[in-house]
């Protein structure tokens, strides 16, 4: 399982985050707090009628006080009713709006992880954070939270009731309670840690599942259907199997929960008995205290009951919460680095003995240093395994050194915030996503303001004339379910993009990698075109691109080991000279 390596909220953390969120709303949740408390007081107002009627029948009292006192009890119950409805209605507003927000936050905090730890966590987990664990926390939000806090005030004005009474009527109701309390703590000790499990447990279900779905082709051409079935029937026999343990415990909680109800009641009515005995209290008020107890079942039933809900809720909340830990407030504390008397311009990008290992390997980067002045193409080149794509990564701030430093436009890479090197750099891999939408809101996405006219110039500036050949234009529909674009069309929508965004810096890791023959040419253009007056790295699977930059950086295990122009290291017929003879003898052969 992937337990840890994206981080859980403790319990704690988990609630002095949520009361942040509700806090925000101090004036909206005030005014709820208010309503649920008259809800509580009107409810309270039927015992104690049917207590005074009680005694005006045992007393021979006048029929028409019973009507009035009648419909005062009708008036109290309605008014309990709309009042209650009004409280939890906006109670569930106030955590719906949070939620919301929260929602965003997690995605948000989700995109700014390190690639590599959400790679290790899986994408199940991230989904199962911003789907499912949302989900569970809405469901509590919008039926058992307000029902929750409703319930919780009448237990609290009932107590209060029974006290106005005879305290030793609230004595009494409080025998029911160790058993209670024992109860609940033995629930919530023994069932915490399986809903937090059986959160884990579907993550990984998901992800199996989406693991089978991006993979159908390969399953299905290696016969392989049965067994990805068998995963996925695995994770969810062992997601069942942890859920059925805490039904088990749930159906004991309640048959201890109705024991302690029996004992508390008959406390209760041995008490009015004594007291009514003894002439300390009326019949009508013992009538109205045994009803104040009766009337007590449901709601603390509810209270004690719902834990069970609340903590499937609080897991996902300490899941979504500790996606978000550190995130907003890490990030506010980071700073740009000032460049050092004389250093790199703005636009510059400087790597200074920059060393990277992922766990367990040989250092991917070993002592690189290289400086891509402002407004200079620098090609990097070498074999698979060479350390090209990693050096994008870190430039990228997508991970983070382990000894260097990398100034990307004067901010450090490694310490700035997202959004600050975002500004000022971006970049466009071999592997580019289609957003499904129209094409005009794949392309705002880099930039949303931008007008029509700015779309279909940066369009044909990349060569994507095609666009107007759509049944409807900028308007078609793209990604899944609309107009599927082709690699090299996608790879054109990339570069449009980046042109848009017009950020001062760029990083191409192999874009036009899974270019043919024939589109090649057309797919060097573009990033021509898109890369024009910009400081550029570009990882080049194929030497036409190196043979058009300013720069050459030759790398092999890790290391810089040839640097200069095009003509001069094929003039010192080096390891950069070998590689071009033999990327024109395979085009020759090709």
């Amino acid at each position: 399982m992937n337990a840890g390596i994206l981080p859980i909220a403790t319990p704690r953390e988990t609630r002095r985050a949520m009361w942040k969120l509700l806090a925000q709303r101090p004036g909206r949740l005030a005014l709820t707090v208010l309503v649920l408390l008259a809800a509580s007081c009107c409810g309270l107002a039927a015992p104690a009628i049917l207590g005074i009627m009680v005694n005006i029948a045992a007393s021979g009292g006048e029929v028409v006080s019973l009507l009035w006192l009648a419909i005062g009890l009708l008036a109290a119950g309605g008014a309990g009713a709309l009042l209650g409805i009004l409280g939890q209605n906006l109670l569930a507003r106030i955590c719906e709006e949070a939620l919301a927000g929260l929602r965003e936050e997690v995605f948000a905090a989700a995109v700014r992880k390190p690639l590599a730890q959400l790679e290790k966590a899986g994408i199940g987990d991230v989904v199962a954070r911003v789907s499912g664990d949302v989900e569970a926390v809405s469901e509590a939000i919008s039926g058992v939270l307000p029902a929750f806090t409703s319930a919780a005030f009448t237990i609290v004005v009932t107590l209060l009731g029974l006290g106005v009474i005879d305290w030793r009527f609230a004595v009494a109701v409080l025998i029911a309670a160790p058993l209670q309390i024992f109860t609940l703590r033995w629930f919530l000790k023994r069932t915490a840690p399986i809903y937090r499990t059986v959160r884990i447990t579907e993550a990984n279900r998901t992800e199996q599942i989406i693991e089978t779905v991006h993979g159908s082709q390969s399953v299905l051409a290696l016969g392989l259907g049965g067994k990805h079935a068998d995963l996925v029937a695995s994770a969810s026999r062992e997601t069942i199997g942890h859920s059925l343990r805490g039904i088990g415990y749930l159906t004991r909680f309640y048959n201890r929960l109705n024991l302690a109800e029996l004992l508390g009641l008959s406390a209760v009515l041995v008490v009015g008995f004594w007291l009514h005995a003894e002439g300390v209290v009326t019949i009508g008020a013992a009538t109205a205290a045994a009803l104040y107890f009766y009337r007590l079942f449901d709601p603390i039933g509810l209270v004690l009951g719902q834990f069970d809900e609340l903590q499937k809720a609080a897991a996902g909340l300490g899941r979504m919460f500790g996606l978000t830990r550190g995130t907003a407030s890490g990030e506010a504390e980071r700073t740009a680095v000032e460049p050092p008397a004389g250093g790199p311009a703005s636009d510059a990008v400087v790597l200074d003995n920059l060393t990277f290992s992922y766990p367990g390997q040989r250092p991917a980067l070993n002592a690189v240093s290289l400086r891509v002045a402002a407004g200079e193409r620098v090609a990097i080149v070498g074999t698979s395994g060479a350390g090209k794509t990693t050096l994008a990564k870190v430039v990228m701030g997508l991970e983070k050194p382990d000894d260097g430093r990398v100034l990307v436009g004067g901010l450090d890479a490694a310490a700035a915030s997202a959004a600050e090197l975002h500004q000022r750099i971006a970049m466009v891999s071999q592997e580019v996503h289609v957003f499904s939408g129209t094409l005009a809101e794949d392309l705002r996405l880099a930039k949303p303001g931008a007008t029509s006219d700015e779309l279909r110039r940066v369009l044909r500036d990349v060569g994507a004339a095609w666009h107007e050949m759509l049944d409807d234009g900028l308007e078609t529909f793209v990604g899944a379910g609309g107009h599927q674009l082709t690699p090299e069309q996608a790879q054109q929508l990339a570069l449009a993009r980046l042109m848009l965004k017009d950020p001062p810096i760029a990083v191409l890791d192999e874009a036009t990698a899974e270019a043919g023959t024939g589109s090649a040419t057309m797919l060097d253009q573009a990033a021509d075109a898109a890369l024009a007056g910009r400081t550029s790295v570009v990882i080049a699977h194929r030497l036409s691109q190196a043979a058009t930059a300013h720069t050459v950086v030759v790398m092999d295990q890790g290391r810089i080991v040839e640097s200069g122009s095009h003509q001069e290291l094929l003039a010192n017929g080096g390891r950069y000279a070998r590689l071009w003879e033999a990327w024109n003898t395979s085009l020759s052969r090709a």
